[in-house]
């Protein structure tokens, strides 16, 4: 934990694949060894939870028509088949599901919105992200790949991860360095899907218009643009964001893409753009504050960077979202919003 604990990774890192055997004739971005890192939202998080880094024993990579196994450790050791070709298997559905209350209750969390709502009136900051939790308790049976499988079918546009007992499927790329290109994907806005293309179709039209979701989208791309800015030439930064489908909400959304002008590894670059204010807020040290005051939980690895990273530098790093906490009989699952001006106490709750 702390916030060192982007540079900590990095230099362990670089130590442990310096005194490596690394057999890798093809020299691709997530071809050798891999690591994988879910971080804590907070630097020193209330809970004591940490950030948590996993070197598999076994990878099984696509890209661009190649597909390779990389094993850490003794080639001749017998891995399980499931470990390799999870596709086959059909885990059941947990046989109990239950619901209850997170952290706070609705009315307890609607009353944080209004009070950020007054501070941002009162012209002492511009948005803050605030967050709520749901516990699901689940029978002995269930299977996380059964959540694995469902996420990754339901929701194709995203990226569906497990790093530890971290799983979700997020919409929002963080950073993605592939040699010298870097990529970010901001998503701020947001409306539900209807089902029907047309009434879609008009809701879309009427988020581009929301000068409410304009003002939010415009704080989180202003923030990811400034702190790229610092590693990368040649920025593209488009004036107008665009309207991302999902099978259940549409999002705004912004591709940042750059150059990388000074050698900075993925994980050097998730660390200089986390918190975005997609997250937290703007300006950030001030969102952050107000987080820590008035959300009433602890984050813990939710709204963090997640992703992988290989011995070049290259990787590729999403936002801890739409992601539940997996816990021994039961599973901690999350959501938030962004409060700017204008936003309601109700409507945030829906959202």
């Amino acid at each position: 934990n702390g916030d060192e604990r982007f540079s900590r990774t990095q230099r362990w890192w670089v130590e442990w694949c310096r005194q490596a055997d690394i057999d890798d004739p093809l020299q691709m971005p997530g071809t050798g060894p891999v690591a994988f890192g879910s971080f804590t939202f907070d630097p020193d998080p209330a809970s004591g939870r940490m950030s948590r880094i996993v070197i598999p024993r076994a990878v099984l990579g696509r890209r661009d028509g190649h597909s390779w196994l990389t094993i850490v450790g003794d080639p001749d050791d017998t891995l399980p088949a499931d470990a390799l070709l999870p596709s086959v298997f059909h885990p059941p559905a947990p046989s109990r599901v239950d619901w209850s209350r997170g952290s706070r209750t609705a009315e307890e969390w609607k009353s944080s919105v209004a009070d950020v709502i007054d501070r941002i009136g009162r012209g002492e900051l511009d948005k803050v992200v605030l967050a709520r939790d749901v516990v699901a308790e689940v029978s002995d049976d269930f299977d996380v790949r059964y959540l694995l499988l469902r996420l990754a079918a339901a929701y194709p546009e995203c990226w569906t991860f497990q790093v530890d007992d971290m799983v979700g499927a997020t919409p929002e790329l963080l950073v993605r360095r592939t040699n010298d290109v870097v990529l970010s994907r901001v998503l701020a806005g947001t409306v539900k899907r209807r089902g029907d293309e047309s009434e879609d179709a008009t809701l879309a039209k009427a988020l581009l218009g929301s000068d409410k979701d304009l003002e939010e989208h415009e704080y989180a791309v202003r923030s990811v643009a400034r702190a790229l800015a610092h590693h990368c030439t040649d920025l593209r930064v488009p004036t107008q964001p665009r309207v991302l489908r999902l099978s259940n909400v549409q999002h705004l959304a912004t591709d940042i893409t750059g150059r990388l002008a000074d050698g900075a590894s993925a994980l050097a670059l998730a660390a200089s753009l986390h918190p975005t204010a997609a997250v937290c807020g703007s300006p950030t040290e001030r969102a952050f504050a107000v987080i820590r005051e008035v959300e009433g939980m602890d984050r813990g690895r939710y709204a963090g960077p997640v992703g992988w990273f290989d011995s070049r530098g290259d990787g590729e790093f999403g936002i801890a979202l739409r992601c539940a906490e997996v816990r021994p009989g039961s599973l901690r699952l999350f959501a938030g919003c962004g409060i700017v001006n204008g936003s309601d106490p109700e409507a945030e709750l829906a959202e």
